[in-house]
């Protein structure tokens, strides 16, 4: 509920306390009740800061020059088409899709089916009573994403812990540790979008100026006009042109 909510932003951050300007954490979302909002909310926060602290480490690997070793796919044996590029045009920069699987290594809407998939396995409510648990508006745990014992086809590591490091651990000790991670996130998330707001606009970030590559693409949506080719792109594309300019943008 909202008031656990409240004791428990100050284990998470003494000094802050509970923040939420916007009283969200008070609302009933899709009248489904504040033990679900509160659910929601905290799921997301620990979602997106681990999709950020990702995606910052990956930010500052690329922007220091830092490359694999070896080819990424065989139509791109090294990283010269991506040299100069700053890292989210990188996404830009790498294919949509090959006809052969071999050669669509890295494509990108490989890359967001296989995200599609995780979306739909953490969310599947027969999955997680698989594990013992419900999902996280349901009165399950927040941040809880699902081993794979249900797939079929043999999977050798789980997404969250895949060497059971936490096993062993106390009540209290995860507590603990969920309070550092969900912390991190939140520092990632104001990193990252520190780093994605200097590259769009040079200057906007002062400590960063002349720093970063600069960036002039769509930092907001996976596709943009080179892939009218997919379905609904184009439409979309022109939806968000009229949506800017009526609002002056």
């Amino acid at each position: 509920m909202a008031e656990d909510l409240r004791g428990l932003a100050k284990t998470q951050n003494p000094v802050l306390g509970y923040f939420d300007p916007l009283k969200l954490g008070d609302q009933d979302f899709w009248d489904q009740g504040n033990d679900a909002t509160v659910g929601f909310l905290r799921h997301a926060e620990m979602k997106h800061g681990r999709v950020a602290m990702a995606g910052f480490v990956g930010y500052c690997i690329h922007e220091n020059g830092i490359r694999w070793p070896w080819a990424l796919s065989t139509s791109l044996p090294d990283y010269s088409s991506f040299d100069g590029l700053s890292a989210p045009a990188v996404w830009d920069a790498t294919p949509q899709a090959h006809p052969l699987p071999p050669s669509a290594q890295g494509a990108r809407l490989q890359i967001l089916l296989i995200i599609g998939f995780f979306e739909f396995w953490s969310e599947s409510a027969y999955v997680l009573e698989q594990d013992g648990t419900k999902h996280y508006m349901r009165g399950g745990k927040p941040g809880y994403f699902p081993t794979f014992k249900e797939i079929p086809h043999p999977v050798p590591l789980n997404l969250f812990d895949p060497f059971g490091f936490t096993k062993k651990l106390s009540a209290e000790q995860k507590a603990k540790k969920l309070n550092i991670e969900v912390n991190n996130g939140r520092l990632a998330m104001l990193g990252l979008f520190s780093l994605i707001s200097e590259a769009k606009v040079p200057g906007a970030v002062p400590a960063l100026a002349g720093k970063i590559k600069p960036y002039d693409g769509e930092v907001m949506a996976p596709f943009s006009a080179a892939d009218a080719n997919l379905p609904y792109v184009g439409d979309m594309i022109t939806f968000g042109k009229g949506l800017f300019a009526a609002t002056g943008n």
